[in-house]
């Protein structure tokens, strides 16, 4: 078959984490790599044995030679590169969150389906190996009727802030990004992963640190928010309690706990998930307590990709496992997943938590459209 050529907008996280993912992904070859300056791409492409340099992401949308276009630059920004990319006929693998808001997802969703293209979104949560078997055991009726839970993605990303670290950018309005739309993205895409389709919800969203102190003495004021508290309804009948922070004191990671008529399980990472530090502890209606589910070697060891869950990056193994899976439905394989479509129905849950948190009540997510 043909080799897919993909070029990745982003010398950071892009080359950092989705570089090696792509290249364990067999029939792929990264041939392109995008940053805002000549200098910057040229140096990325030689320090990362990348053919082609990019410093117009436009070029790189319109290239002939691209086949997937990696975006993974700023919401605000990249929205016009995915709209780009898939006039030009390119399969799209786009960062989370998917868009700076819900006119813009919808503008994304309607461009994805009137081109036929793959379109996939970086919640790669749902490809880790803890996070796979819940999946498995929630179809083989474990929990039996789900009745309720409780979901955290509380980091500490701003408490003791770094001035090196590469998304200080937070700070900024306007761009589409607060704790809720990235960290809150995330978990929401993991809560559809298990659970499916939510019908309603009550939010609040707020700001707990009103600066950020850098070591030197220099002071930043957010203008975004880093804290949000929801209650999600699902159509099966159950309740999730989720909270989200990006400036959460001694972070307790993420972690996620759901019981039903039959049993219980409990998800659990220190930071964000990955494939390596996700454990999985559950227990049945009758049984002797939680205890820990070992994972079994099906979901660690992958060889559909050339990397596992101890691989490093960490966070390659399941974007690995999402893109080989992008790479089947582009060869007419299989469905992608998580795709625009899912990534469509987040925005309209995040822009329900929006107005939910300002106008104070329940918002039916049907009424977002």
């Amino acid at each position: 078959m043909k080799t897919l050529r993909v070029g990745i907008v982003s010398a950071n996280w892009g080359a950092f984490a989705h570089l090696p993912g792509w290249r364990a992904v067999p029939g792929v070859e990264v041939v392109g790599i995008c940053t805002s300056r000549e200098e910057t791409a040229r140096a990325a492409a030689g320090k990362f044995g990348i053919a082609r340099p990019y410093w117009d992401a436009a070029a790189m949308t319109a290239d002939p030679d691209i086949d997937i276009v990696d975006c993974g630059t700023r919401p605000s920004i990249r929205h016009a590169m995915v709209l780009s990319a898939l006039r030009h006929g390119k399969h799209v693998y786009n960062a989370i969150p998917f868009a700076a808001g819900i006119d813009q997802a919808r503008e994304l969703r309607d461009a994805w389906a009137a081109s036929g293209k793959v379109g996939v979104v970086d919640a790669f949560s749902q490809w880790l190996p803890a996070h796979r078997l819940a999946r498995e055991m929630i179809e083989d009726d474990f929990l039996g009727q789900p009745f309720a839970g409780t979901c955290q993605f509380n980091l500490g990303l701003f408490n003791q802030p770094s001035p090196h670290f590469p998304y200080n950018w937070f700070w900024q309005s306007g761009l589409g990004v607060s704790a809720l739309r990235n960290l809150g993205s995330h978990a929401l895409h993991m809560l559809s992963f298990l659970f499916g389709e939510i019908d309603e919800l009550v939010a609040h969203e707020g700001q707990l640190l009103k600066e950020w102190r850098f070591p030197d003495g220099s002071v930043l004021k957010p203008e975004t928010k880093d804290f949000a508290d929801l209650l999600l309804r699902f159509k099966n009948g159950l309740v999730i309690q989720l909270q989200v922070s990006w400036s959460a004191t001694l972070t307790p990671g993420w972690g996620l706990e759901a019981f039903g008529s039959k049993g219980r399980f409990a998800l659990k990472s220190p930071t964000f998930p990955t494939s390596r530090d996700t454990t999985l502890h559950a227990g049945a209606l009758g049984g002797t307590g939680m205890e820990k589910i070992e994972i079994p070697q099906r979901l660690l060891k992958t060889p559909e990709v050339g990397i596992d869950s101890e691989g490093e990056p960490n966070a390659s193994h399941p974007m690995a496992l999402s893109m080989h899976r992008m790479v089947q439905a582009i060869r007419g394989d299989g469905v992608a997943a998580p795709d625009f479509n899912q990534a469509w129905q987040v925005e309209r849950i995040l822009e329900a938590a929006r107005r939910s948190a300002e106008e104070r009540r329940w918002v039916r997510i049907e009424e977002i459209a």
